[in-house]
């Protein structure tokens, strides 16, 4: 039985976590605990020692998801699959056990986990769309480590489009013919890419020069306090205009305050992501709340 189907949606508004530093906690909205875990997501843990065995891992992890609004229409665009630890570990803790000895392993598995979750998680026969982190120095021929993601995707009856994968800008990148080649790979198999991050690397512009993907986020750190940063509003203003005119998708992320929103609004950005909206829910998706900003 789907999960819609045997849980309340009233999924906490802001998840799991304590609150952001820079917004109170109001009492009357506060969090409440995380529901029980429904069998059909405690099966896709990663204890299970036959799926150890598999792919090599040592260690199990599960995933948190963060709500992508799109504000205007006021509904969910996306979920971003986090990996979090069995027992809420945070991602970090999850990366510290990675190395170049079990990255593929983690990587495939990452993939298959966040498919099989977002299957369940969905109302049924509405699958959501899912974003994913992928590592690129563990796609060793792009061809063929997605056939896995592949036949998840037809297993559980994910449409291909609903599925993003993004890596990170500043993340270093050894060959950069090798990622556009997985991006290339990718959009031919019917999958969307994402380039995470942008603006806190080196070779943001000249990557996007090459390849432009179907969706672009934002650095947190460029946009943080923007609506007090006139060079950084200046900045993503120009960001916008090119990605429009290349058919790319913006999505501002790390969202905290109703200001930040509203200045990011102005210069026409449609997608966030942020603790504005929702905190990561563990092993469940979180319900928005959408603030009335007036301009939405």
């Amino acid at each position: 039985m789907r999960l819609f189907q045997n849980i309340r949606r009233t999924f906490p508004e802001a998840g799991i976590n304590s609150p952001s530093p820079t917004q109170p906690e109001d009492p009357a909205q506060a969090p409440a605990r995380v529901p029980p875990l429904l069998p059909e997501v405690r099966s896709l843990r990663g204890g299970c020692s036959a799926c150890r065995e598999e792919t090599g891992l040592n260690f199990g992890f599960t995933m948190a998801f963060q709500p992508i609004v799109h504000l205007a229409n006021r509904v969910i665009f996306a979920h971003e699959a986090l990996v979090r630890g069995d027992g809420q570990e945070p991602a970090s803790a999850m990366l510290a056990l990675v190395d170049d000895r079990n990255k593929y392993a983690f990587d495939q598995a990452c993939r298959v986990r966040a498919i099989e979750m977002v299957s369940v998680l969905s109302p049924a026969g509405r699958p959501a769309r899912v974003s994913i982190n992928f590592i690129p120095g563990a796609v060793y021929e792009p061809k063929t480590c997605i056939r896995r993601t592949l036949e998840t995707a037809a297993r559980v009856g994910m449409p291909l489009e609903n599925i993003i994968f993004e890596v990170t800008e500043s993340e270093r990148v050894e060959d950069r013919e090798h990622l556009l080649a997985i991006f290339r790979e990718y959009r031919r198999s019917g999958l969307r890419t994402a380039i995470d991050d942008f603006g806190a690397g080196h070779s943001g512009l000249n990557l996007l020069a090459a390849f432009q993907p179907d969706l672009l986020k934002l650095d947190m750190e460029l946009i943080r306090d923007i609506d007090q940063r006139l060079p950084a509003r200046r900045i993503v203003q120009a960001i916008v205009e090119v990605c429009r005119d290349l058919g790319i998708q913006v999505i501002a992320e790390g969202i905290e305050t109703g200001a930040e929103c509203t200045a990011l609004i102005d210069l026409g950005i449609e997608l966030f992501q942020g603790y504005l909206f929702a905190r990561p829910a563990f092993e469940s998706f979180a319900k928005p709340l959408f603030p009335g900003l007036g301009r939405t």
